[in-house]
């Protein structure tokens, strides 16, 4: 019937995982719209080991078969392994999606069905890009490159890339009134091909002898569907290619989808390429071999655009460009065989978790990133701020802001330290984040970001009038007093009074909470009677009095609130030097929907602070405090859905 999912076993009475090892010509597509997937899983099998690295080769139907199968992917700086089961989508017993020639061989379907669970169903696999998927299986880095606006070395690009393993997949521009319209030249319009081979043919002609750049590539669909033109099977071009020439290209001329075109001929035709350049783990010794010569070095580092903290916008906003994740980058050793003594970079930027979140409504983020270089690295600010970049202008960017997972882009750079700031187009917009570096040769990458620790009260927030303060402190001691009775002693109940007293006289908001208060005693609380002295609270109070007088600086429009994008500077100027992550976890922790903190809130922040800094450079302690933070946000949401659900009920 149609659309039933069968087991293996009920499709075939003799079920096999391979049938002679896997081929590209094992890769069939059928009626989702992955073509794009397809091209990347042939391209696969033209590397063996990362292809069982990818598939497993110790399963099959043996003796201990019990109906499941697994698989291994890259998913954002990490390999994840994924368990499926022997079922598949069949119409009239024959299968529906992926599929190989062989009616028994089922290792590609298999591979679709673990890779449509990776991403939460086979309808989320419907549109992509090649290099998507190719970066899924190998952990490598991926380049897109417009054939309409080639550069005039990519043959030698290619070349290199080739030589160091790199998978490739071409297409062409869709025809607007037809899906995967057939052209006369047999190609076949908005349809992904794998790019299997790039190499510079020995030619003899009766005139003239040389070489001739010539690629191979592959249709998916696996059959006639080929190039018609020159350099096509059978044509007379190959007359001029010596025996010798043709049997180290493996030449054969087949009805299976695979042939080859002229460098020229491909520029003509096809108008996108895309390139993933192999992780420097993804290849082994072994693997140094043949035409694999060379390997990238690389640099990762994982990230997050937060609300009001690192999602600062693209440079358009100026205020808030700062705000985003800085990376400083050092280059040192020029490119082999480099005229211009430079240095070759690929800099990719993904973001996290979109095509499997579809459903959720959430699409890609548009992103980019801007490349800066640091004349004086020793001087300059970490992380940079508003008045370098509003003097500096970049050396290098993204070809332009992107709603796909990933973009990137290759340079040539001078050696030198470079900062890179990857952000979204619009500031205040959410996401996760992984950012990569390739080069030729080794780099040094680390975060542009300042060391957590104690630094020095900003002059403006010191009481401007000592004998005002002095009368204030006063009023305070006096209603301290009165508050807490014969012991001198006040619990936090007592102490809420207390601050509330204080200080909803100068700022309009609801009071401290017991939290709020009971934190500030454990803080203070030297004796751990629970309580707080006269003594106690008096060195708490200069805090409270240094936290207001911040509150009030930076709080311009006398809302109660501060912009969330000035927290940080907020608390620089109460003497805490913070990175992005703390200041990312405090703003989980304490901003509001709208990314704005109550003054309650970052008096709680600063308590918290306050409590951290006196731990010193610990930094495991350091590490403890970002993990409470993030566990506390974790409680509260949780304790948040759970009054929601009691509402509903």
């Amino acid at each position: 019937m149609w659309r039933e999912i069968l087991a293996l076993k009920e499709i075939s009475d003799d079920p096999c995982l391979f049938i002679d090892g896997a081929s590209r010509f094992d890769v069939k597509q059928g009626e989702l719209g992955d073509c794009w997937l397809l091209a990347a899983v042939a391209n696969l099998t033209l590397n063996k080991r990362l292809f069982y690295q990818i598939v497993p080769s110790d399963q099959g139907f043996g003796d201990n078969y019990a109906g499941i199968f697994h698989f291994r992917f890259w998913q954002y700086g990490r390999w994840v392994d994924v368990v499926v089961d022997d079922r598949l989508p069949t119409f009239y017993g024959r299968l529906v999606f992926m599929h190989s020639e062989e009616k028994n061989e089922f290792w590609s379907a298999l591979v679709e069905k673990a890779y449509a669970k990776l991403h939460g169903s086979y309808e989320a696999l419907k549109g992509g890009t090649t290099c998507e998927a190719m970066e899924d299986f190998t952990g490598g880095v991926s380049e897109i490159y417009d054939l309409t606006k080639a550069p005039p070395n990519l043959f030698n690009i290619m070349l290199k890339a080739y030589e160091r393993g790199s998978l490739m997949g071409c297409s062409l521009e869709p025809d607007p009134n037809e899906v995967e319209a057939r052209c006369t030249n047999g190609l076949v319009r908005g349809h992904a091909y794998s790019l299997t081979r790039v190499k510079y043919c020995e030619i003899e002609t009766p005139r003239v002898s040389g070489k001739i750049p010539l690629v191979r590539i592959r249709n998916p669909w696996g059959n006639e569907a080929e190039w018609l033109g020159a350099w096509s099977d059978k044509s007379q071009e190959w007359q001029f290619i010596p025996d010798e020439e043709k049997e180290e290209m493996g030449l054969t001329f087949e009805h299976d989808g695979e042939f080859w075109m002229s460098w020229k001929d491909f520029l003509t035709n096809f108008t996108m390429l895309e390139m993933t350049n192999l992780n420097p783990d993804s290849l082994e010794d072994e693997d140094m071999t043949g035409s694999v010569r060379h390997k990238w070095e690389m640099s990762v580092f994982e990230g997050a655009w937060i609300r009001g903290s690192t999602a600062g916008g693209c440079r358009n906003f100026l205020n808030t460009f700062w705000h985003n994740p800085q990376y400083r980058i050092t280059l040192t050793e020029v490119d082999d065989d480099d005229d211009d003594n430079k240095c070759t970079v690929i800099v990719a930027l993904m973001q996290k978790n979109r095509r499997s979140q579809r459903k959720l409504g959430l699409e890609c983020l548009t992103i980019g990133f801007a490349i800066y270089h640091l004349r004086d690295p020793e001087s300059a600010p970490r992380p940079l701020d508003a008045n370098f970049f509003k003097y500096t202008a970049s050396v290098a960017r993204s070809p332009s802001f992107i709603n796909m997972r990933e973009v990137s882009c290759r340079f040539k750079l001078p050696p030198g330290t470079y900062c890179i700031v990857p952000s979204t187009f619009e500031p205040n917009e959410e996401g996760e984040f992984i950012l990569r570096v390739f080069s030729e040769k080794s780099n040094e990458m680390e975060e542009n970001d300042e060391e957590v620790g104690l630094g020095e009260v900003d002059e403006r927030v010191q009481p401007e009038d000592e004998i005002q303060a002095a009368e204030a402190d006063d009023r305070i001691r006096s209603f301290f007093q009165k508050v807490a009775g014969e012991d001198l002693e006040i619990d936090w109940k007592e102490l809420q009074d207390v601050m509330n007293f204080a200080l909803k006289r100068e700022f309009t908001f609801d009071g401290f909470s017991k939290d709020v208060c009971r934190a500030m005693i454990a803080m203070m609380d030297v004796d751990r009677s629970g309580k707080l002295g006269l003594h106690e609270f008096l060195q708490l109070w200069t805090d409270i009095r240094v936290w207001k007088n911040v509150f009030r600086l930076y709080d311009k429009d006398s809302s109660g609130h501060l912009c969330s994008f000035e927290l940080r500077q907020a608390l620089n100027s109460a003497g805490y030097r913070l990175n992005n992550h703390v200041c990312n976890a405090l703003m989980l922790r304490y901003g509001d929907e709208e990314g704005q903190i109550a003054f309650d809130d970052f008096i709680m922040c600063s308590v918290k602070l306050k409590t951290m800094m006196g731990i010193g450079d610990d930094q495991e302690k350091l590490q403890e405090f970002y993990d409470e933070l993030m566990s506390e946000q974790g409680q509260q949401e949780q304790e948040e859905e759970e009054e929601e659900e009691c509402c509903v009920t």
